[in-house]
């Protein structure tokens, strides 16, 4: 009757957690939106780049810490010469993470009555982010010289979480920790988005950019697929990218 309750509980709140999730994202993506609207109405053409880079993670979680190459696609919207709206998509190769845990026997009869096991951990990451890029230093548009720029946004991470079995264990004598699971699922978090970079203009409407950015969790749910429970995920990336100037149009 306990695991009943608790297993209607788990489900109702993960479809709360959901639901939540959903809502926020609507939030920034009609404030993304509006604000384009508005700026189109005061330019005759809109102004937009695209870009592409690559970068290397590393991710800092407690026990959770890994190696990643990714890849993303962005595009940026010049509201003005210093400001600019960006929206960008990336994902990365998969992190993997070994850990021990204990697991306990389930008869007071077998010796020993605690083994130790190892768990490999697998996180593939996938991020979607709507925010501003400011210039300190220079502009969108520049040609000469370089720009110094920040970021900030609200994003949405993903990660496909896998976990397996390393050492071997026998499952019908001991009671494995209750975290992490073994096997296949998801989760989601919100994060805040934060990021400084520096761009040199190489060619007619060509830009190189480099950047180091990261992406704090801001909302904290509990997954059975982790390993530790606190800054899920935190990682800090360095990216190396290409950026085409499309639309222009002098004010």
């Amino acid at each position: 009757m306990l695991r009943w309750i608790l297993v209607s509980v788990f489900q109702k709140s993960s479809s709360i957690f959901t639901r939540i999730q959903n809502h926020c994202l609507k939030k920034i993506l009609s404030f993304f939106l509006f604000v384009l609207l508005v700026q189109g109405k005061g330019h005759a053409q809109l102004r937009y780049s695209i870009a592409t880079h690559f970068s290397l993670l590393r991710n800092f979680s407690p026990d959770q810490q890994f190696w990643a190459f990714g890849q993303c696609v962005e595009g940026n919207f010049h509201f003005t010469k210093k400001t600019t709206a960006y929206a960008w998509i990336n994902y990365h190769s998969d992190g993997r993470f070994t850990n021990d845990f204990t697991a306990t026997a389930k008869s007071p009869l077998t010796t020993p009555s605690q083994v130790s096991y190892t768990v490999e951990g697998t996180w593939g990451l996938r991020h979607v982010s709507l925010g501003i890029k400011h210039y300190f230093k220079g502009e969108f548009n520049a040609e000469e010289g370089y720009n110094l720029y920040g970021l900030a946004g609200l994003g949405l991470s993903f990660a496909k979480a896998k976990n397996r079995l390393v050492s071997p264990l026998d499952a019908s004598m001991y009671h494995l920790a209750p975290m992490p699971a073994l096997g296949e699922d998801e989760f989601k978090r919100l994060t805040l988005d934060v990021g400084l970079g520096m761009e040199l203009p190489v060619a007619s409407g060509y830009f190189v950019y480099s950047d180091v950015r990261t992406s704090l969790p801001i909302s904290d749910y509990p997954s059975p697929m982790l390993h530790h429970t606190r800054h899920v995920p935190m990682p800090v990336m360095l990216v190396v990218g290409l950026r085409l100037l499309i639309g222009y149009e002098d004010e």
